[in-house]
């Protein structure tokens, strides 16, 4: 079993927000392979599926981005599961807007959320490395200065942006097969691919 985390912060007052994307990639593909019914768990919500052949759980902490470890550690400690059964769907400042790109393990580059998780689930205990989980990082671009950010990921995304929001978040999901079989190249190329279309 897999568990997929989408971070983001709960409530409508958030719902557009550039810093929400990891949730708004979890429910289009929870709708495109017709997901269970959301369940109030570990301190989130769940919804349970399968991707292709994999038993795929989706998981939205409800805990507020900065503590999303929290929730992300309960569920992954019920499961029983060692860190490479879970990927984080987050925004990325490093990233071009709408560009999408997964990395296995690494630093947490300032992500609240990310970092969150990382204390919470701790050291890999084969390799003894923090942080070696997956990560799919969605591009947001960044602001221009350093002072500007907190603003700029707690911002919506523009009008102009939404058509290629839709058009990102339909490829994430049209393509989730390949992350679900652990083809990660296959998943960056194919959602690049559909990106140009």
């Amino acid at each position: 079993m897999q568990i997929w985390t989408g971070l983001g912060n709960p409530g409508p007052q958030y719902a557009m927000q550039r810093h929400n994307v990891g949730f708004m990639a979890l429910d289009v593909i929870a709708d495109m392979y017709n997901f269970g019914p959301i369940q109030k768990k570990f301190s989130g919500w769940v919804q349970e599926g399968r991707i292709g052949g994999e038993k795929v759980l989706l998981l939205k902490p409800a805990t507020y981005m900065n503590e999303s470890g929290r929730s992300v550690g309960e569920a992954m400690r019920f499961y029983k599961l060692d860190l490479d059964a879970l990927t984080v769907f987050h925004d990325e400042l490093d990233l071009a807007p709408f560009k999408v790109k997964v990395k296995q393990g690494g630093g947490t580059a300032g992500h609240n959320g990310l970092r969150s998780i990382d204390k919470h689930l701790g050291p890999d205990p084969s390799t003894g490395l923090r942080g070696a989980f997956r990560r799919v990082r969605i591009g947001i671009g960044h602001p221009g200065h350093k002072d500007r950010v907190s603003g700029y990921v707690l911002g919506n995304y523009a009008k102009s942006e939404q058509d290629a929001l839709v058009a990102m978040l339909g490829a994430i999901s049209a393509e989730a097969e390949w992350l679900a079989k652990g083809d990660d190249p296959r998943f960056m190329s194919d959602v690049a691919l559909r990106m140009q279309d």
